[in-house]
C-alpha cells in the first residue's frame, strides 16, 4: 500500500490504529501485520515520509536532522529554570516516518542487565527481553554470539569507515587511566570500560531506521494489503464509549506540511478502532494524547476544560532526560578523519554520498564507554551527599555506570578556527532529576507546559556527576598523540591564574600530569554546566509502567489503567532509566509491545 497524506474517506474503521510512526509504532505495526495480513491497520504518523531521504539513509548527513531548520524533529521548549542560568532548554524529538531512528546519531548501546531487573515487571526482566534484543539485530561485531542476533531487521556493524587513528589513540588513553577496552561493551553484563562502537549502519553504509528496515518493506511486497500508513497528520485524542474502551481517534492535518488550500483548513478527521488502539508518540507526546483524551490528573484536566475520562495522576510525570555537554578539542588529524570539513561546507558531503565515498556511511563516532570512578576518594571529594547517593545505588550494583563518555570527531559549535576536532561527550546515566509535561488546553495548538528538570534534583548529585566527569575526560584526551590543544570557548572560564586554565595550543606530545583544580575551579565547572548542559535527545519515563498508586499509568500489558483498548508502546513506558543510549530500548520496547498484542489479539506470532 502506499503512504498517504491524506487517508482515504472510505475507510471509516480499520481494526489497530497505531498513533504515532515512531521508533516503537513502526514495529508494533510491521509485526502485526506479519502476524495476520488480514488484520487492518492504520499509522497516522505526524511528519512526512522518509522513504529515501538523503539525510535520513545516509549517516554523513546525520547532523542536518536536529538543525534548528530541520523538518524532521519537533522541537519541544521547556520553561525558564534558574538550575540552567535562567535558560529555556530546548529538546528535539524525532518528528518523521521512523521517529527517533530516523535522526539519531546511530549509537548502538544496549542498556545493562540491572536497568531492565529495576523494572520490576513480570515479563519484562533481561533474561525476559533477551530474545528480543536478539530478534531486532544482524549484529556483526564481535562477542558471544549467544548475546546477539544474527537475522533481524536492524544491522549493526562498523560501517563503511573508522577513524582508526583517533579511536587508537583514545583507547589507549582510557586503558592508562584505568577503564581497559572490552570486547563486547553490550551483553548486558561489562561495565565500566570503552569500546570501539558499532553503529545502526549496515556494512554498505545504510542507516538502519525502523521504518526503512520494518515498514516501507511491507508496504512495497504486495502481501500487506490491509497496512495502511498516513503521514503528516497529528493524533488530537483517543475516542472513548460510554465504558471507557478505546474506539478510535481523531486526527488532523499537520499544518506544518499541509498549509490550507484558499483559506480553508482541513477539518479534523475521525477513524474507529475495531479492535485495539496504541499511542506511540514518544516521551513528550504520548502524555498530551492521552489528557487530551480525558486521560490524567484531574486538577490538571480540569485545568485544560478537557472532561475527565480517567483518572490517572502518573500521565505525564517523571520526565526524565540523560544530560549532555559537549567539550572541544584541536587535534592532529587528517581532514578525512574528522567531519569538521563537512560541517564547515569545506567538503561536499552531497557529492561525497553521490561517490559513494567511504565517509558517507560514517557518523563521526568510533569511541565511547560506561565508566565509573574507580578511586573512592574521588567519590567523597564530591561531598557527603555524594557518598550517600553513590553508597545506596552504585556501590554494590558494579553493572551500573556513574557516566557515558563518547568521542565525535568534530566540532559540534559554531564560530571555531578552521582546524581538525574532536568533542569529548560526557553524559548522565540514571539521572536523579525529574521533569514533567502536561497540557494547557484542550487543542493541538494551545502550548505545553514542559518542564524539563535538568539539575533540580536534591543535593545536586547529577551536577556533580558531570564536575567529575569533565574532569575525567579532559584528562584522557590530553593523554592521547592527537591533542594540539582545547578550545577555551568550548570550556569553562577558569578564573585568572588558575592552573587548570585550557591550553589552547600544544604541540608537545601527550600530557600526563594530573591537572590541579580548586575550589574556584570547581564552582567554574558547575557554573559552565548550568550554561551549557544540554539534552541527549533521551526522553523517557512520562507514562511508567508501574502500579497506579506509585503514579503508573500501564500495566506489564501496557493497557492504561482506567480504560479498554488502548496500549501504549513507546520511550514513555520505561519505570527506571537505562545506562545506555535509548534507541536499543525503544527498539525492544517495540518487539516486545508487538509479542504482547499479538498474543492478546489471538494471532500467530510473528
Amino acid at each position: 500500500m502506499p503512504i498517504h497524506k491524506k487517508f482515504p474517506d472510505d475507510i471509516k474503521e480499520v481494526d489497530v490504529i497505531v498513533a504515532g510512526g515512531g521508533t516503537a509504532g513502526c514495529i508494533v505495526a510491521s509485526r502485526l501485520s506479519d502476524a495476520d495480513p488480514n488484520l487492518s491497520i492504520l499509522v497516522i504518523e505526524g511528519g512526512q515520509n522518509n522513504h529515501n531521504l538523503p539525510e535520513i539513509v545516509n549517516p554523513l548527513l546525520y547532523l542536518s536532522n536536529i538543525a534548528p531548520t530541520s523538518k524532521n524533529a519537533l522541537f519541544w521548549k521547556a520553561r525558564k529554570s534558574n538550575y540552567l542560568a535562567d535558560r529555556e532548554v530546548i529538546v528535539p524529538t524525532g518528528g518523521v516516518l521512523g521517529g527517533g531512528s530516523s535522526i539519531n546519531f546511530m549509537m548502538y548501546t544496549r542498556a545493562q542487565r540491572s536497568d531492565f531487573d529495576s523494572w520490576k515487571t513480570k515479563g519484562w526482566s533481561a533474561d525476559e527481553l533477551l530474545p528480543f534484543m536478539k530478534k531486532l539485530e544482524t549484529y556483526h561485531g564481535r562477542g558471544q554470539k549467544e548475546v546477539h542476533g544474527y537475522n533481524g531487521p536492524i544491522h549493526v556493524s562498523s560501517s563503511t569507515y573508522r577513524g582508526s587513528v583517533a579511536e587508537d589513540e583514545i583507547v589507549k588513553a582510557a586503558s592508562e587511566l584505568g577503564w581497559p577496552e572490552i570486547h563486547d561493551l553490550q551483553d548486558l553484563d561489562s561495565n565500566n570500560g570503552t569500546q570501539r562502537w558499532l553503529r545502526y549502519v549496515s556494512p554498505d553504509g545504510k542507516r538502519q531506521d525502523v521504518a526503512h528496515r520494518y515498514l516501507h518493506p511491507r508496504l512495497l511486497d504486495g502481501k500487506h494489503p490491509n497496512l495502511h500508513v498516513v503521514c503528516e497528520s497529528q493524533v488530537a485524542r483517543v475516542l472513548f464509549d460510554d465504558n471507557k474502551k478505546a474506539v478510535g481517534v481523531e486526527y488532523r492535518a499537520n499544518p506544518a506540511f499541509q498549509l490550507p488550500i484558499g483559506g480553508v483548513v482541513d477539518p479534523v478527521r475521525t477513524v474507529k478502532a475495531r479492535k485495539m488502539v496504541i499511542v506511540s508518540c514518544g516521551a513528550c507526546g504520548t502524555p498530551g494524547v492521552l489528557e487530551r483524551s480525558g486521560v490524567g490528573n484531574p486538577e490538571i484536566l480540569n485545568a485544560a476544560k478537557v472532561p475527565v475520562v480517567a483518572d490517572v495522576p502518573g500521565v505525564g510525570n517523571d520526565y526524565q532526560d540523560h544530560h549532555l555537554i559537549f567539550y572541544p578539542y584541536k587535534v592532529g588529524l587528517a581532514t578525512d578523519e574528522t567531519l569538521d570539513g563537512i560541517i564547515t561546507s569545506r567538503m561536499d558531503a552531497v557529492k561525497l554520498v553521490q561517490d559513494k565515498h567511504r565517509l558517507a556511511g560514517w557518523n563521526g563516532i568510533d569511541f565511547s564507554s560506561k565508566i565509573r570512578p574507580n578511586d573512592e576518594g574521588e567519590i567523597d571529594a564530591l561531598g557527603p551527599e555524594f557518598r550517600a547517593a553513590w553508597d545506596k545505588d552504585f556501590k554494590n550494583e558494579p553493572n551500573r555506570p556513574l557516566m557515558l563518555l563518547g568521542m565525535v570527531n568534530a566540532f559540534l559549535g559554531e564560530g571555531a578556527p578552521e582546524a581538525q576536532y574532536v568533542s569529548m561527550a560526557p553524559y548522565t546515566a540514571y539521572p536523579y532529576s525529574r521533569g514533567s509535561i502536561h497540557i494547557t488546553g484542550p487543542s493541538l495548538d494551545d502550548p505545553y507546559d514542559f518542564d524539563a528538570g535538568y539539575f533540580s534534583d536534591p543535593h545536586s548529585i547529577d551536577i556533580k556527576k558531570q564536575l567529575w566527569a569533565y574532569k575525567k575526560q579532559r584528562q584522557m584526551i590530553r593523554r592521547t598523540a592527537m591533542f594540539r590543544g582545547e578550545l577555551a570557548a568550548g570550556h569553562p572560564r577558569f578564573p585568572a591564574g588558575s592552573k587548570a586554565a585550557c591550553i589552547e595550543d600544544h604541540q608537545g606530545g601527550p600530557l600526563l600530569d594530573d591537572i590541579p583544580y580548586s575550589a574556584e575551579d570547581d564552582e567554574a565547572i558547575v557554573q559552565w554546566c548550568r550554561e551549557g548542559i544540554n539534552t541527549t535527545w533521551h526522553s523517557l519515563g512520562t507514562c511508567k509502567m508501574a502500579p497506579r498508586e506509585d503514579k503508573g499509568v500501564v500495566d506489564a500489558n501496557l493497557n492504561v489503567y482506567g480504560t479498554t483498548g488502548l496500549k501504549l508502546a513507546d520511550l514513555s513506558i520505561p519505570p527506571e532509566n537505562v545506562g545506555a543510549n535509548t534507541n536499543n530500548t525503544a527498539l525492544v520496547i517495540g518487539e516486545k509491545a508487538a509479542d504482547i498484542f499479538i498474543r492478546e489479539l489471538g494471532l500467530a506470532a510473528a
